[in-house]
């Protein structure tokens, strides 16, 4: 049995604009989430090429020891709380695949998403690739990126709120109450939405649902912390090409096998489900 769900988050920028947004997001994010012998360690970052298929391949290894809920630190063996993940990034698709060497086939999660120029109300199963019958099963969840009670306290930033946001460079924002409303009423303002499956495994006797529910309430709260950056640093990476893009991963690379050695742990943490 797996668990999967789609998120789709609806977004003020266009598919172009966010294939460069989302790139200069991650790298962000990773330098947030780094320190302390904990954090993301870039192995590959290269292009690739598949029959009918290319684009950015990357392999990211994840140090997560304090990033997982107690009860599984209790039962899992020391330095068993390492986790791969490989994406092939053929924008506007995008197949990620997280993996444990400890758990092996008994642990995976697949986020595949689609990135299209619409309002997000597309019925899906057809490009998921799904049966009837299976996604007669998949929660659908929209994720507003203004709302605030969406937000976790521990989590919320006021600069990183998208209803106190205001971008100089573009004018968009802050977003209010009917955002969305708005999109769909003025078709000439940018909008996009990504469509994200997130299928989780882990055959764990005990702990399998309750392990494969806090999973997914932890992607729900990830995608939803990381699109409210995302559309707050817009001034940041709006006016940057994939060039410049390039070379910035190129230099967190670096940044973050030295930040991953020193200080404290940082950013994101679980507490007990």
């Amino acid at each position: 049995m797996v668990l999967i769900k789609e998120f789709r988050v609806l977004l003020p920028c266009s598919v172009a604009e966010y294939q460069v947004g989302q790139l200069f997001s991650v790298a962000e994010a990773s330098k947030n989430n780094t320190g302390g012998g904990e954090g993301i360690e870039v192995l590959a970052n290269e292009p690739y090429e598949r029959p009918g298929e290319a684009g950015q391949f990357t392999h990211k290894i994840y140090h997560l020891h304090s990033k997982v809920p107690g009860f599984v630190k209790m039962l899992a063996p020391e330095g068993s709380l390492v986790f791969h993940e490989k994406a092939w990034n053929a924008y506007p698709y995008c197949r990620t695949v997280i993996t444990n060497e400890y758990m092996k086939d008994d642990f995976v999660i697949k986020i595949e998403t689609w990135h299209k120029p619409d309002l997000g109300t597309q019925d899906n199963r057809e490009f998921n690739g799904l049966d009837v019958e299976t996604w007669k099963d998949v929660e659908v969840i929209h994720i507003d990126i203004a709302d605030r009670t969406q937000v976790s306290e521990e989590d919320y930033k006021a600069d990183e709120d998208p209803a106190l946001f205001k971008s100089v460079k573009t004018g968009r924002g802050p977003l209010g109450p009917d955002w969305k409303r708005e999109l769909a009423n003025n078709k000439d303002l940018p909008h996009m939405c990504a469509y994200k499956l997130v299928t989780v495994k882990f055959r764990w006797w005990g702990l399998q649902g309750r392990v494969e529910k806090f999973i997914h309430k932890q992607e729900r709260r990830l995608f939803t912390d990381f699109h409210r950056q995302l559309f707050c640093w817009l001034d940041k990476w709006v006016d940057l090409s994939m060039a410049d893009i390039r070379r910035m991963e190129e230099e967190t690379q670096k940044e973050l096998d030295e930040m991953r050695q020193k200080g404290a742990v940082r950013g994101m943490t679980a507490g007990d489900e």
